[in-house]
C-alpha cells in the first residue's frame, strides 16, 4: 500500500489510532501495557520538559509505552521485539510511515515518521 499524505492534524488521528490497537496487540498477547510519557509536558506552571524542542513526541507523533509480563516491568530494547515488528508490519498495511525506536536502542519508542524524523 502506497503511504498516505498526511497534514500535522491528520498524522496525529492516524498516530492515536495506532497507538491504541499496538496497546490492543499487547494486550492480546499476554501483555500489559501503559503509555509512558508522550506529549508535551509543559504548562503554564510547568514550562519545562525532558523532550528535545521539535521533538516527535512533543508534536504528539510519538509515544513511549511501558511493557509487563505477569506483573514484571519489561525494560530491555529485545522485549519490545514482537511489538515494534507488528507497529512496522501494521504500518506499511495502513499506509503510514511508522518507525519502532528499537532500531536506534529505544525499544520503547513507537512514532510515526515526520519531516524526515522518527
Amino acid at each position: 500500500m502506497a503511504m498516505k499524505v498526511l497534514t500535522l492534524r491528520t498524522a496525529r488521528c492516524e498516530f492515536a489510532l495506532a497507538i491504541a490497537s499496538l496497546i490492543q496487540h499487547a494486550h492480546a498477547n499476554g501483555y500489559s501495557a501503559a503509555l509512558a510519557e508522550g506529549m508535551d509536558r509543559r504548562t503554564l506552571k510547568d514550562p519545562t520538559t525532558d523532550h528535545m524542542k521539535g521533538s516527535l513526541h512533543e508534536i504528539g507523533l510519538a509515544q513511549d509505552v511501558d511493557l509487563y509480563k505477569d506483573g514484571v516491568y519489561l525494560t530491555q530494547t529485545e522485549d519490545h521485539t514482537f511489538l515494534g515488528e507488528w507497529w512496522e508490519d501494521y504500518g506499511i498495511q495502513q499506509g503510514l510511515p511508522l518507525v519502532w525506536g528499537g532500531h536506534f536502542k529505544d525499544g520503547n519508542h513507537y512514532s510515526l515518521r515526520w519531516q524526515g524524523k522518527s
